[in-house]
C-alpha cells in the first residue's frame, strides 16, 4: 500500500471509499484492526494529500472534496513508464515566448523550502498561450492550466508537435503521474505530475478557474501554493491581470509596440452625442451593420424588453401584485422579474395596449437590426441556445446575443457592445474587471490590430477606466482606480471575504461570534458576509467554528457579490 492509494472499507454494513493517508501506524489501545474491503488503485501522492489539507483550511471545505478531484476517473492499477519526449523542446521565437523564458530564468530555485518567483505575464489577447507553455516546457515537465477544454486541447497539440511528452488531463492521469507535461482545465491543478518543473496558468483572470460549488477553490491560488511547496516557478498569464494576481506576483510586460499590436482597434461611441431617438442603434453602428462585415452585437439582456412604459400616459409598466417592474419575455406577455406574475401587455394606469421599450432585450434588438439591414439576423441568448441560424451558420452575417455569443462564435470582423454601461455599472464589486474581461474575449474573436478587426463600445462614460484601458490597449489604466475602490470598500484583495448561506447559516454565524479582526455583515436575502483583513485570520475563524446540522454553504473569495 502506498500513501494516496484509494481503498474501500466496511463501515456500518456498507463499503465506504477513502484514501491511505499513512502507513505502518500502530492502532490505539483497545482498537482491533479490520482488513480493507478493497484496493481501488492509485491515487494522489503525499504532496497532494498535504495540499488538500491546506486547501480544506483555505476554502473552508473538507479534504475529501479535493482528493476526489485529484484522483483518476478510472481505476489505475500501475503507472506506465514515463513518456519519452521526441526531442528537446526549444522556446519559441516570439515576444510572448521570450518574456516567459526571461521570467523563468529569473526564478531562483535553491531548495524545496525556498519560495521561487511568481510572475504575472501581461500578454495581449492575440498572443498565443502555447508559446508560454512551450517556453516553460524547456525546463522539464510542466503543469499548464487553461480556462476551457478547447484551449487546453489546442495547447496540448502545439506541445505535442514540438516534441514535448504531453498528458491531457483527466484522460491521461496515469501518464502525467508517471512523468509528462500535463495540460488541462481547472481540475488539472490537482493532477499529479512526475518531476514537476514549472506551473503555468493561462488567463488567470478568467472566472472559469474558480469552482462555483462549495468549496469555491481557485486554480490560480492552488497553482501558486503548489509551486511554492514544490520549489518551482509559477507563471500567470493574462491580457488583463486581476488585482489578486498583481497583489501576489511581480508583473512583466511586453514592449509597448508589441502589446499594442496584439489588441484590435477599439472604437468608443459616446452615446451622449448620439441622437436619443436611435436608441441602441446610432448611425455609426448602422453603417457597420449594413456593410459586408461579420458583426456580433452583445447585449446582456434576454427577452424583448426589461423595462417598459405606456406609450399613451408614460407610466412605467409595473407588477400589480408586488409593484416591481415587468419585462416582456415574448410578444403578448408581461412577466414580473420579482414574483413571476404574468399578465397581458396592457397599461395598468390607463388601459392602453401600446407599450414602448425603455430597456430593450436581445429579441427586440434582433428584430430592429433585421429591419435595418434587410437580411436574417441570428440570435444567441444562452449557452447552447440559438435562434434564426445563430453561430457560424452560412449566410448569417449579423448575430445578436448575450455574452454567450462570444463563446459560441468562431470569429468576427466587428464586435459591438450595445450597452456597455450595463457592465460598467453592474452591482458587483468586480464589475470593472469583468467588463474588461468581456472586451478581451471580443478582442480574441476579431484578432489583433493588423487584422483590421474592431471592437465597438457604446457608453455614456467614455472616460471610464475600463473604456480607456481598452481604447489605449493598456490594462494598467484600470488598476489604480480599481485598487483604491477595493481598499476603501474593504473588498479583495484588500480584505478576505466569505459568503455564508443556506438553512444552517444563521446557526453557524451565531457560533462564529465576533473573533478579533473578523467582521460579520448581514443578513441580506438569507446571506451573511464574513470579512477579515487577511485570509489567515478569516480561515482560522471559519475552521474553529463547528458546523451545525443542516445544509450550509461557505463561499470563500466569492466572485459575484
Amino acid at each position: 500500500m502506498r500513501v494516496g492509494d484509494r481503498v474501500r472499507v466496511a463501515l456500518a454494513g456498507r463499503r465506504v471509499g477513502g484514501w491511505i493517508v499513512a502507513t505502518d501506524v500502530a492502532p490505539p489501545a483497545g482498537v482491533d484492526l479490520r482488513e480493507l474491503a478493497r484496493w481501488s488503485g492509485r491515487g494522489p501522492g503525499p504532496d497532494l494529500l498535504e495540499l488538500a489539507e491546506w486547501a480544506a483550511w483555505r476554502w473552508a471545505g473538507r479534504p475529501a472534496s479535493f482528493l476526489r478531484t485529484a484522483s483518476p476517473e478510472r481505476v489505475v492499477l500501475a503507472l506506465p513508464p514515463p513518456r519519452a519526449a521526441r526531442g528537446r523542446a526549444e522556446a519559441p521565437v516570439s515576444p510572448a515566448g521570450g518574456l516567459a523564458a526571461a521570467a523563468l530564468g529569473e526564478a531562483s530555485l535553491p531548495s524545496r523550502v525556498a519560495v521561487p518567483g511568481v510572475a504575472v505575464l501581461r500578454l495581449p489577447p492575440a498572443a498565443d498561450p502555447a508559446d508560454v507553455a512551450l517556453a516553460a516546457a524547456t525546463r522539464g515537465n510542466v503543469l499548464v492550466l487553461c480556462p476551457t477544454g478547447a484551449g487546453a486541447r489546442t495547447v496540448a497539440r502545439r506541445l505535442h508537435r514540438a516534441g514535448v511528452a504531453v498528458a491531457l488531463h483527466p484522460r491521461d492521469w496515469a501518464t502525467g503521474a508517471a512523468g509528462a507535461t500535463v495540460v488541462g482545465t481547472r481540475a488539472a491543478a490537482w493532477a499529479p505530475v512526475g518531476g514537476l518543473a514549472a506551473v503555468v496558468v493561462v488567463d488567470e483572470h478568467d472566472e472559469s478557474h474558480q469552482q462555483s460549488q462549495s468549496p469555491t477553490w481557485h486554480a490560480r491560488d492552488v497553482a501558486i501554493e503548489r509551486a511554492r511547496r514544490a520549489g518551482v516557478p509559477c507563471l500567470l498569464t493574462s491580457p488583463a491581470p486581476s488585482l489578486e494576481a498583481l497583489d501576489a506576483a511581480r508583473l512583466l510586460t511586453l514592449a509597448r509596440s508589441d502589446e499594442r499590436a496584439g489588441w484590435p482597434i477599439v472604437d468608443v461611441l459616446d452615446m451622449r452625442r448620439q441622437d436619443p431617438r436611435t436608441g441602441l442603434l446610432p448611425a455609426p453602428l448602422v453603417r457597420l451593420l449594413r456593410s459586408d462585415r461579420r458583426v456580433l452585437c452583445v447585449l446582456n439582456r434576454t427577452g424583448r424588453a426589461r423595462l417598459l412604459a405606456c406609450a399613451a400616459c408614460g407610466e412605467l409598466a409595473r407588477c400589480e401584485r408586488c409593484g416591481a417592474n415587468v419585462a416582456q419575455p415574448a410578444p403578448g406577455r408581461l412577466a414580473c422579474l420579482r414574483c413571476g406574475a404574468e399578465r397581458p401587455p396592457v397599461c395598468a394606469a390607463c388601459g392602453a395596449t401600446r407599450l414602448k421599450a425603455l430597456r430593450p432585450g436581445v429579441a427586440r434588438v434582433r428584430e430592429e437590426i433585421e429591419a435595418l439591414v434587410g437580411e436574417p439576423v441570428a440570435e444567441v441568448s444562452g449557452a447552447g441556445e440559438a435562434r434564426n441560424g445563430a453561430g457560424d451558420a452560412p449566410g448569417t452575417r449579423v448575430v445578436v446575443g448575450t455574452e454567450a455569443v462570444l463563446h459560441q462564435a468562431g470569429g468576427a470582423d466587428v464586435v459591438a457592445f450595445l450597452d456597455f454601461d450595463q457592465e460598467l455599472l453592474a452591482p458587483r464589486y468586480r464589475a470593472a474587471e469583468q467588463a474588461l474581461a468581456l472586451v478581451v474575449r471580443a478582442a480574441r474573436l476579431v484578432g489583433g490590430k493588423d487584422g483590421g478587426g474592431r471592437v465597438v463600445l457604446q457608453s455614456h462614460q467614455p472616460r471610464h477606466e475600463v473604456v480607456q484601458a481598452a481604447l489605449h490597449a493598456d490594462p494598467a489604466r484600470l488598476v489604480p482606480a480599481e485598487a483604491d475602490r477595493r481598499r476603501l470598500l474593504g473588498f479583495p484583495p484588500a480584505a478576505a471575504l466569505a459568503e455564508v448561506s443556506g438553512p444552517a447559516a444563521e446557526s453557524f454565524v451565531e457560533a462564529l461570534g465576533a473573533p478579533l479582526g473578523v467582521e460579520v455583515l448581514g443578513p441580506a436575502d438569507g446571506r451573511w458576509l464574513v470579512r477579515a483583513p487577511d485570509h489567515g485570520t478569516l480561515c482560522d475563524a471559519l475552521a474553529a467554528t463547528a458546523r451545525p446540522a443542516g445544509r450550509l454553504r461557505i463561499a470563500v473569495d466569492p466572485l459575484r457579490i
